[in-house]
């Protein structure tokens, strides 16, 4: 899982350093935000000269699907308030993915840190390096900003693979998304994450209150 992190952190660097960013901005991202999806966004935010309260709201539109991670993540098996900060603020989807299994139940605080500690030290060092050798990368390389995207494509693949009957989840996103493709163009991302969220609190309620899920 580590390792997947390099070319997506090279990416990140690269496309940071050709949308005309310092190096030092990927790896003080990379190390102080530590968000992928969220910097890959920011790159373009900060290079159009976005008003800080819109990053902000793009950011908790963005983030929010940790706060879900949170009720499942073992934070509980962290001991002492510094280590329980770091594991809080390094809780990213490849760590949840890792730690919220059956598996993970027994598993030291030491470990999970461990965990967190190495997947976070692997997108600085790729990002760093990326932004170091992103001069190197010819201007005409396209679709260095759809690298994570990818991922998550591919994520996502995996995700419905291992679903089985009901597909209520992947079928919100899809409405979502057309639907802020084509009411709001202009903010797309942020409005189908917030139609998405929506609908996903919506769906767990009526799920939950069913009797025959009960």
């Amino acid at each position: 899982m580590g390792l997947g992190f390099v070319p997506l952190g090279l990416a990140f660097g690269a496309l940071a350093v050709q949308s005309g960013l310092d190096w030092w901005w990927a790896a003080l991202s990379a190390a102080v935000i530590f968000g992928g999806s969220f910097e890959f966004l920011l790159i373009g935010l900060v290079t159009a000269v976005t008003p800080l309260a819109s990053i902000a709201l793009a950011a908790f539109m963005v983030n929010l699907r940790h706060g879900f991670y949170a009720l499942s993540f073992p934070l509980h098996h962290v001991r002492g308030r510094l280590a329980k900060t770091y594991s809080t603020f390094a809780l990213c989807d490849e760590a949840y993915a890792l730690a919220a299994t059956g598996e993970a139940r027994s598993w030291s605080g030491r470990r999970i840190l461990c965990l967190q500690l190495f997947l976070h030290g692997y997108w600085v060092a790729g990002a760093t390096a990326g932004a170091l050798l992103g001069s190197l990368i010819p201007e005409g390389v396209r679709g260095l900003d759809f690298a994570l995207t990818a991922l998550f494509a591919v994520l996502a693949l995996e995700a419905l693979r291992g679903l089985s009957g009901d597909l209520p989840t992947p079928v919100v996103a899809l409405l979502s998304a057309l639907a802020a493709r084509i009411l709001f163009p202009g903010q797309q991302l942020l409005v189908a994450f917030a139609l998405f969220t929506a609908g996903f609190l919506i769906h767990r309620h009526l799920t939950h209150r069913s009797p025959r899920r009960a």
